[in-house]
């Protein structure tokens, strides 16, 4: 790990009423009693200062905080100067810096620098990634699950289990049947498939915790001319999609994020199904398959009755004003016109959502990295049952292997190019 002397503007970026500065590196005191005019300090002291470049101008009037090391976000020192958020202002501290012998730091640099300091691991650092881009309170709530250790404190659990299975069946190897517990060779079969099953469980949400990261996709999909893009602008709240009594004038997805009961919901309008007359339209067509197969939810519209009701989509038939019978009561009616069956729409919608993401409150929030690692554990432990022959040498190959996933989801197993994933996803100042 480089240990230059880095620094990052931390808050957003562009004009604000306060900018907030962090810099990391060793032994910061130095650069602290520059910064502050002041030959002793406290820790943790927030101090008023002027500072100064090194001709004596007034560069800002700031608040300077020292941290030191290891009681700080990296491990190491770390200097925070909370100054004008004024361009100028920022720039002419980042040119005081780097003449102090201090960089700019690489995306995600700090929040390696806690993981290299044992201050966070890899799943800590997902939920700080899904953190930031929470748009939500539910994101939020998830997000801070990661964040605050919950789920590593699963992930070191099961690690340390199957390590004590792979301990466990080592032992059958070297030490004779009267020197071991009853019935072990039975316990750690029990005990593999039990830690198999709760894996199993929590790879099970994975579909519920990605839709609750990155957003519930709902899909409008039916036949042109059947009023989708009608009640898409119903929902969202504004005129998105155009509405017209051509058939096929929405050619492709016309999608819109919108907050439902503290969830992200992707929206999107789809072009109708139907044979394709032009290039174009047949590229809609296909783009509005694909919004099917990555649905969490379809809202089927027709303009009739359907004959046919699919259990897995809301079926809507909408221009309800026009319609003399409406005795199907699986079927929601609406009418843009007049308003009615919006409610129960709404409803419906958000009673299903509720459905599958309410299990994500004691699940795992599991990304494509560790779903992938976490697939890769349950072969290895499956393998180790199925395979089983009475070798425990190649039993306890399968389950080590399994904790070495695990490990790599922490980050005490780990490679550069995981890693460097992880962070990549960070901004700079994090």
């Amino acid at each position: 790990m480089n240990n230059d002397t880095i620094f990052a503007l931390s808050s957003a970026p562009g004009k604000s009423g306060v900018a907030v500065i962090r810099i990391s590196g060793e032994n910061l005191s130095k650069l602290f009693k520059r910064i502050s005019n002041k030959k002793k300090f406290d820790n943790r002291h927030a101090y008023f200062i002027n500072l100064n470049d090194n001709d004596g101008e007034l560069i800002d009037q700031c608040i300077a905080i020292y941290f030191n090391a290891p009681y700080s976000f990296t491990g190491e020192d770390v200097i925070e100067i909370h100054t004008h958020g004024s361009p100028a202002v920022i720039d002419k501290i980042f040119d005081f810096l780097r003449n102090f012998g201090a960089r700019m730091a690489d995306r995600g640099e700090f929040s390696r620098r806690a993981f290299y300091n044992n201050k966070m691991d890899l799943a800590d650092i997902d939920g700080l990634v899904a953190l930031l881009d929470a748009q939500t309170d539910k994101q939020r709530i998830s997000a801070l699950r990661s964040l605050t250790g919950q789920d590593s404190i699963k992930y070191t659990n099961w690690r340390n289990q199957m390590i004590e299975i792979s301990a466990y069946a080592a032992a059958i190897l070297d030490y004779d049947s009267d020197d071991l517990p009853v019935n072990i060779d039975k316990k750690i079969l029990t005990k593999t498939q039990k830690l198999l099953d709760e894996i199993k469980n929590s790879v099970s949400g994975f579909r519920a915790v990605r839709a609750l990261r990155n957003g519930f996709n709902i899909a409008l999909i039916g036949k042109t001319n059947v009023g989708k893009s009608s009640i898409f602008n119903k929902l969202v709240g504004s005129n998105r999609a155009i509405v017209s009594s051509v058939a096929g004038t929405t050619r492709d997805i016309v999608s819109m994020q919108i907050d439902l009961d503290g969830f992200l919901v992707n929206l999107s309008d789809t072009a109708g199904i139907r044979k394709a007359k032009d290039k174009i339209e047949k590229i809609g067509i296909e783009r509005t398959h694909n919004e099917i197969a990555n649905a969490d939810l379809i809202i089927h519209v027709f303009n009739e009755v359907p004959k046919k009701i699919a259990e897995d989509e809301i079926s809507v038939v909408n221009k309800a004003d026009l319609l003399k019978s409406k005795t199907n009561r699986r079927v929601i009616y609406t009418s843009v016109k007049t308003g009615a069956g919006f409610d129960r729409l709404l409803k419906t919608i958000k009673q299903k959502m509720h459905d599958l993401m309410d299990t994500t409150e004691s699940k795992i929030a599991i990304n494509e990295r560790t779903y992938e690692l976490l697939n890769d554990t349950i072969t290895e432990l499956t393998n180790a049952i199925t395979k089983y022959d009475g070798n425990y040498d190649i039993f306890a190959e399968y389950v080590h292997r399994a904790s070495d996933n695990i490990g790599k989801i922490l980050g005490v197993i780990t490679t550069n190019e995981i890693a460097d994933m992880t962070f990549s996803r960070l901004c700079l100042g994090k």
